[in-house]
């Protein structure tokens, strides 16, 4: 991934950064210690215990290791080492059984020093502690056996003389009696004699010298707190750029120019720079509001691409200014306005805002715009030009009663741009657009162009409807909003209803990266928005097998030479006919020279213009102007 895509995609998910850098600081705030502390973990030292020469017998492992582990020999070591934190103490040392006859203590610190005298203390408390524990041990045993001995004895001595008064007979049978009872007090004699020697000397023993290594350091041990969590935040970046980077991969959604094109198979004719927060929540178009700001001129690019890519009725309408009101009454009669229906694949894709804008950049050139706001779902365009609530096209197109049109006219904040909002819909919205071919040729008369802002085409079938009777589409898509699948449903719609469409505007576009040369997609004819596309594949396709049928083979050279036949589209009774250039010789719509081999091109770009001419600036729609 090259450097500035990455840039992009951290910029996109820095709430995701932000998210795994305070949640790891969190936890290495919470398992560290308060406070800066020293590392303990440094320095491990090492230290065995066995049984002395001839203890072996009477020592026992698991005693040994039980009193090893206790509290009592932590706090004997504590208190030697003067030490006040046990339980600290405690944390830095283990002890294990290395065999039948071992124990080692493994200690820990922060200098080989005190990891050695800390083993030591521990060693010490053991051994001392152990042999004291024993030495009351043996004490007690030695109390208890002679006891144990003076009863024998007693029982001895009455053996004794009852043997002395008794005739031979009696003496022995008594004894056996004497020799047993002799024999169990030598017994206990002996066992009283091995305790005393038992208990003045020691049980248990240090095997060897203490063995003492340098270790590393982690994030939980090292010095300060501040460094642990330097670190801790460190870690927390890593975790989101990694858990970025797979959520990029994994996220199909379309937010460049390349992926625009390729999954709507339609030229991006305009790329709109992000919003802020701020200006998103302007009351009125950016044009008029921002006339510098750069998405301003974005809007501007859009408007004049879309002026030489157009439809020939669009283009036309330049350097027509300086028109008095007669004349231009009478031009629009001859040459109605062209149509230009602004729609979208899924809501929030920035529709209704390209509408107001590119209204407002249209009317900068002199143009006398109307806008109709057709979405009656969420109709937006009335907050947009500062225009109060009132009837509008949901009555026009009611059919329960028909308003006069110049009557539902509405003057806007900008200069140049008239509106008819959505008005107070009650009917089913599908069934708003049955009548909207007969308005539309109505409001062709009253403006130099129509645009029309419609419901999402995925969610809603009135733009399906309306397409028919536009001359132009111009379909906007906002950065991350729509998936490839729902952009090829939206390209195949519209290449079913046969309507020239100008192309895509990018909203919220993330950086340009250049266009590139596309080819038609596999199993998809090219695109081509020219005239005779607007007959729809129906009618070509017949068209096509007719004139396979009857006409005479040609030859090759000829084919070449000779341009194909051009089809008119074939419209509904009542509906606009779009003037034919009057030029001799002068480009189709969707043909002509700058058409490029092997890629698709749904525009044209004229040669020859009439010079620009100061244009009339005020939208001459006063009621009865028109009648």
């Amino acid at each position: 991934m090259e450097p500035a895509n990455l840039f992009t995609v951290l910029r996109r998910y820095w709430r995701l950064l932000a998210g795994c850098t305070v949640a790891a600081l969190i936890v290495g705030f919470v398992l560290t210690p308060t406070g800066d502390t020293v590392d303990n973990g440094k320095w491990q030292c090492k230290v065995a215990i066995t049984p002395v020469a001839g203890a072996a017998d009477t020592v026992r492992a698991d005693q040994v290791l039980s009193y090893a582990q206790g509290s009592a020999v932590t706090t004997a070591a504590a208190q030697k080492l003067h030490i006040t934190d046990v339980a600290g103490l405690s944390a830095r040392r283990t002890v294990a059984a290395a065999s039948t006859q071992m124990l080692v203590f493994t200690t820990t610190g922060p200098t080989q020093q005190s990891c050695a005298d800390l083993a030591a203390a521990l060693s010490e408390a053991t051994i001392t502690g152990y042999g004291q524990e024993s030495k009351k041990s043996a004490d007690e045993s030695i109390k208890r056996l002679r006891a144990q001995a003076d009863a024998q004895q007693q029982q001895l001595d009455d053996l004794q003389k009852q043997f002395s008064r008794a005739n031979a007979t009696d003496q022995a049978k008594l004894q056996p009696q004497l020799s047993t009872a002799t024999a169990a007090l030598t017994k206990t004699l002996g066992a009283i004699a091995d305790l005393q020697n038992y208990s003045q000397t020691d049980a248990i023993q240090q095997w060897g010298s203490i063995d003492a290594k340098e270790l590393g350091g982690n994030l939980l041990t090292s010095p300060t707190r501040s460094v642990r969590l330097v670190l801790a935040v460190v870690l927390g970046l890593a975790l989101g750029v990694v858990a970025a980077l797979m959520l990029s991969r994994m996220d199909t959604r379309l937010r460049t120019r390349d992926g625009v094109e390729e999954a709507f198979n339609l030229p991006v004719i305009g790329e709109i720079p992000r919003l802020s927060r701020r200006l998103r929540r302007l009351r009125e178009p950016l044009v008029t509001a921002r006339p510098e700001d750069p998405a301003t001129e974005a809007y501007r690019s859009l408007r004049s691409t879309l002026l030489l890519t157009g439809p020939r009725a669009l283009s036309v309408q330049l350097g027509q200014g300086g028109l008095d009101p007669d004349d231009r009454r009478a031009r629009r009669a001859t040459g109605p306005a062209p149509v230009v229906l602004v729609m979208s694949g899924r809501s929030g894709d920035g529709r209704t805002t390209t509408v107001a804008n590119l209204a407002a950049t249209l009317a900068e050139t002199g143009r006398q715009v109307l806008v109709l706001d057709c979405d009656f779902r969420q109709p937006g365009l009335r907050g947009q030009f500062g225009v109060d609530e009132g009837p509008g096209m949901a009555e026009l197109l009611s059919g329960e009663q028909l308003p006069n049109l110049v009557d539902l006219i509405r003057r806007t904040n900008v200069s140049g741009v008239a509106l008819i909002t959505g008005g107070n819909t009650t009917a089913y919205p599908a069934a708003l657009v049955l009548r909207a071919g007969e308005v539309l040729e109505l409001a062709r008369r009253h403006a130099d162009v129509v645009l029309i802002d419609s419901s999402p085409l995925l969610h809603a079938n009135d733009a399906y409807d309306l397409v028919q009777h536009a001359d132009t589409v111009l379909v906007t898509v906002m950065a991350g909003n729509v998936r490839p699948e729902e952009a090829d449903r939206v390209s195949e719609l519209l290449a079913r209803t046969g309507v020239p469409v100008a192309g895509v505007a990018l909203l919220g576009a993330e950086g340009t990266t250049g266009r590139r040369k596309r080819t038609p997609r596999p199993g998809r004819a090219p695109a081509e928005k020219t005239a005779g596309k607007a007959t729809g594949k129906a009618t070509g396709k017949a068209t096509g097998k007719a004139a396979a049928k009857t006409a005479p083979p040609v030859p090759e050279q000829q084919r070449r030479a000779e341009p194909p036949p051009r089809v008119e589209p074939q419209r509904r009774a009542g509906e606009h006919q779009r003037p034919a250039d009057p030029r001799p010789g002068a480009p189709v719509y969707g043909e002509g020279p700058d058409r490029r081999d092997g890629a698709t091109s749904w525009g044209r770009r004229p040669a020859e213009l009439p010079p620009e001419e100061p244009a009339e600036t005020t939208l001459q729609l006063r009621l009865g102007e028109e009648r």
